[in-house]
């Protein structure tokens, strides 16, 4: 009886650990917790709102910059973009498989944008590196940002994408090099023309990937001031594919946390 019962418990520790291992990060997961639901759910409808030319895709650090619970950030965000119809479709704390389950789930359907700017894969880099090594982790990362790319280009066929380097991040310094990897090859995703790779991480960090002073208040969330260095690499982009911004901006309005109004 007590072997079996040690069976048992054995099963259920590795049934346990099983559930908690995050898939591949090309296959969709849902964000399970009611906040993330909510949140698809104000996507989904702003999807369905006004007029979307550009489309940011991302986790938190795409989300708080045109997000109504940062109201300094936001208003950097309307002064680079406004006239562009630029709509900010991040959130907090996503994997590359909760992206892919968004996009894959109603929130870039229909939308039809013109630009599509995608910065995405720092939580799955998280702040460690693996003790065999990073070698499958930068192979995974890659192969879901890849996935991501594939999703955008069959829901938006008329977008270019602007693929974005993972920036630093100096909460872990030990896996910069990793970061390091992974854009590397991002940057062979790209041909150009309808993928267009932007790494901004040497205007970000000096070349040992330290941010410089200024550009983030935690070590990986950027401050107005690394935001500012994004949108200055992104503007001559916009031109060229949209011209001048319009004195109108059609996007929908923005959203937030919704925890925030709670």
């Amino acid at each position: 009886m007590k072997t079996n019962l040690i069976a048992l418990l054995g099963h259920a520790a590795l049934a346990a650990a099983l559930a908690q291992t995050p898939p591949p990060a090309d296959q969709p997961e849902a964000r399970t917790d009611r906040n993330s639901q909510i949140a698809h759910a104000q996507l989904l409808a702003k999807a369905r709102q006004g007029r979307i030319d550009v489309y940011f895709a991302g986790d938190s650090i795409t989300r708080r910059w045109g997000a109504t619970d940062y109201p300094e950030l936001l208003a950097n965000w309307r002064e680079n973009f406004f006239g562009w119809n630029a709509a900010n479709f991040g959130w907090g704390a996503d994997t590359l498989q909760n992206i892919l389950w968004r996009l894959t789930n109603g929130e870039l359907d229909g939308v039809n944008p013109k630009v599509a700017v995608l910065l995405a894969g720092t939580n799955n880099v998280g702040k460690t590196v693996p003790p065999e090594g990073d070698a499958e982790k930068v192979a995974d990362i890659t192969r879901g940002l890849h996935a991501i790319l594939r999703v955008i280009e069959a829901k938006a066929p008329d977008a270019v994408i602007i693929l974005m380097g993972i920036f630093p991040r100096n909460d872990g310094m030990a896996v910069m090099p990793t970061i390091d990897k992974i854009n590397r090859n991002l940057s062979g995703l790209a041909d150009g023309k309808r993928i267009r790779y932007l790494n901004i991480n040497a205007k970000l960090a000096d070349s040992k990937g330290r941010l410089f002073d200024g550009m983030s208040h935690d070590g990986l969330h950027p401050t107005v001031k690394g935001y500012q260095v994004w949108a200055d690499a992104l503007k001559p982009i916009f031109r060229e594919l949209l011209g001048p911004p319009a004195k109108e901006d059609l996007a929908p309005p923005p959203t937030g946390d919704p925890s925030a109004g709670r």
